[in-house]
């Protein structure tokens, strides 16, 4: 995702008057913006910390969505419309079977130690933001028997 779309969504969302659109993708460049500030790349963002700080969004608002009592259906239903709206820029994660090619293709040789320490070692750093760490581990411990 490059942060000129986002910022072009945002004010598209603007122009539209959706408003919760607009406060949702204005997180997301806030929080864009501030992990480039922490990492001194303030001028030229690249995709991966675009990626990176959407993630890390998605993931606290699931966990608003999870932690919100039900008998507050409304603030749940905010909760929920912002998740969907992240979700839309968040980037696609590697499902089970694309992770075992990869896994098969790049790291052949430390799989073929079916030691699962060392193998999720090695893989984790590669594939940080491209697959969620539980299918790792799912595929990690399938090959490893």
């Amino acid at each position: 995702m490059q942060m000129e779309q986002l910022q072009k969504d945002m004010v598209a969302a603007m122009k539209a008057r959706d408003k919760i659109r607009k406060e949702t993708i204005s997180t997301l460049v806030s929080a864009v913006k501030k992990l480039a500030i922490d990492e001194g790349c303030r001028d030229d963002i690249p995709e991966e910390l675009v990626d990176r700080a959407i993630l890390k969004e998605l993931k606290t608002v699931k966990e608003q969505v999870d932690t919100c009592p039900d008998d507050r259906s409304e603030l749940k239903a905010e909760y929920q419309t912002k998740y969907d709206i992240i979700k839309e820029y968040a980037p696609s994660m590697m499902s089970e079977e694309e992770v075992k090619a990869y896994l098969l293709k790049n790291f052949a040789d430390v799989v073929a130690t079916k030691n699962k320490g060392q193998i999720m070692k090695s893989v984790m750093a590669e594939l940080k933001g491209k697959a969620d760490g539980k299918v790792i581990n799912q595929v990690v411990a399938d090959l490893c028997q």
